[in-house]
């Protein structure tokens, strides 16, 4: 093969197009038993995306864009599977998959400059270059809690729900976790159990969706115009919401206190991420993002009835610090009889017992426990292969003190190796689709300019390589993301290091992306 791609997402469905429409053979492997990647796996009640579907979805194809037809603002994930689906058999790309099969090693030969991949079933594959289009959010993070073998009743993990659906009618059920999966399934969960309980380590930032059935006339409005639509996109920080017209980003102290709360009040009845956007400095001044802050606990206060339980939810933490969840009504679900919060975070959950989950000596009984405790988030899915370099270097050691890329693209050491949406680009900050994008094409521009220049390797300098990290770490310095303990952080897992993984900027980055390929790809060593 001229390339190995593993993982049957988006990204991989993207690669392995655009590397077969370039004149490369190519192949890709996937663990699950169809296409789809986080939207495959993640069936849990409530799945549904952050980002509105008119803009998380392909923009290659004018044809595909054109022909699709979302249902609703926000698309569940029966419809982005659906969704997935047709771009696989529109472009007929399940011939070139291979399903039910995980990749479990990936080792780089330097005497011909090739990588051997091998599967689960013992198949050995030799490639020129490999594509690690292994998602960002794919390596599910279970806690290890004491006891958990122990617990007589069903357990899930909301990022490997089984696919034929669980009914929870009558049971008693105890969620772990209240990041968006949590925020997402608790509402579905708690208005078909007899009980919920529902574990809360770190309180959720959380704005409405404001979900609907999307307008015949709005969709034909955006279609009439795409091309645009997609490119005022490209231009934002976050890869979407370029058609969101207001003011010209402002601070928030360059408004008066009514002017303020009005502007946040709009955003909030607009529903979606988009709120972070309302002023210019919320991510950057600790001032500024204290008044976002407040203003939706203000929120909770008033659509939790029980002030202590409202306190309980509301975090004092920076808002936007960790991902900020879009939800329907997951708030007002706490004025529900059926549910009941715990707070772990000054006392942990001591073990799980036959019956239930054990918290400062009390048992909690449940019948079932949902571990919404989401992922190893960008690292963990590539960590879990054997993946080696030059000279038999493991890229678990490489990356022991946290993860270095340069673009978040490739890791010197491992010539030809390319990480989609990987550590230290903007990735899990952004649109997935549009970033998903930007990586597959600038790869499929690059070996299409070794194969003209009959060059046999590439991979990063190790200056520019360590430039990059020191860049990455700037630039998040500069913000408030390291405000709180996130995923972002790997904060989640323990004994990961704490490095914060993903650069803020998409339009930045991309815009260094191009200046590096147009200076003849400055900084990488194309032997």
């Amino acid at each position: 093969m001229d390339v190995v791609v593993v993982g049957a997402g988006f990204a991989g469905l993207y690669m392995l197009h655009a590397a077969k429409e370039a004149g490369f053979s190519a192949r890709v492997f996937e663990a699950g038993s169809g296409v789809g990647g986080t939207w495959f796996w993640n069936r849990y009640p409530g799945a549904r995306c952050d980002v509105p579907s008119l803009e998380y979805s392909f923009g290659f194809d004018e044809a595909l864009q054109q022909e699709w037809e979302w249902t609703e603002r926000y698309p569940t994930q029966p419809e982005i599977l659906r969704y997935i689906e047709h771009v696989a058999d529109r472009f007929g790309l399940r011939d070139g998959i291979t399903f039910d099969t995980r990749v479990t090693a990936a080792h780089f030969d330097e005497a011909d400059a090739t990588w051997t991949v091998t599967t689960d079933g013992g198949e050995s594959v030799t490639s020129r270059f490999v594509v690690m289009a292994t998602g960002c959010l794919s390596a599910a993070n279970i806690p290890d809690i004491a006891g958990r073998d122990d617990f007589a009743g069903d357990t899930y993990h909301t990022g490997h729900w089984p696919p034929e659906g669980v009914d929870f009618t009558g049971r008693r059920v105890a969620v772990i976790g209240t990041g968006s999966s949590g925020v997402q399934s608790i509402p579905v969960i708690a208005a078909e159990a007899a009980h919920v309980t529902v574990f809360q380590r770190t309180p959720a930032y959380a704005v409405p969706a404001h979900n609907r059935l999307l307008d015949p006339a709005e969709v034909e409005r955006v279609k009439a115009d795409y091309p645009n639509w997609r490119n005022a996109a490209r231009e934002t920080t976050t890869g979407f919401g370029g058609h969101f017209r207001d003011d010209d980003p402002v601070s928030a102290f360059d408004v008066d206190d009514a002017r303020r709360a009005e502007i946040y009040e709009q955003r909030w009845e607009f529903g979606g991420l988009t709120f972070l956007g309302a002023f210019s400095d919320l991510l950057f001044s600790p001032e500024a993002n204290d008044t976002a802050a407040a203003f939706v606990r203000g929120k909770i206060a008033e659509i939790v009835e029980d002030p202590e339980l409202a306190a309980r939810l509301s975090p004092d933490t920076v808002i936007g610090c960790k991902r900020m969840c879009v939800d329907t009504d997951y708030y007002a679900t706490f004025n529900r009889d059926n549910v009941d919060l715990v707070d772990v975070s000054a006392t942990p959950i001591e073990r799980m017992t036959p019956s239930g989950v054990e918290v400062d000596g009390v048992v909690h009984e449940a019948d079932a426990v949902v571990f919404a405790t989401g992922f190893d988030a960008m690292t963990g899915a590539l960590d879990r292969i054997d993946i080696r370099g030059r000279n038999g270097l493991p890229l678990r050691e490489k990356w022991a003190a946290g993860p270095l890329t340069y673009l978040g693209l490739q890791v010197n050491g491992f010539p030809n190796l390319f990480t989609i949406t990987g550590p230290g680009s903007p990735s899990v900050l952004t649109n997935m689709i549009v970033s998903i994008e930007q990586h597959v094409e600038w790869i499929r521009d690059l070996l299409v300019r070794m194969e003209a220049d009959g060059v046999a390797s590439v991979e990063p300098e190790p200056d520019a390589e360590a430039g990059w990290v020191d860049h990455v770490n700037a630039v998040a310095e500069l913000t408030l993301f390291h405000g709180c303990s996130s995923w972002y952080l790997g904060a989640n897992v323990p004994g990961k290091p704490r490095v914060f993984m993903p650069l803020p900027g998409f339009h930045e980055y991309r815009q260094q992306c191009d200046a590096i390929a147009a200076a003849g790809y400055e900084g990488f060593v194309l032997a």
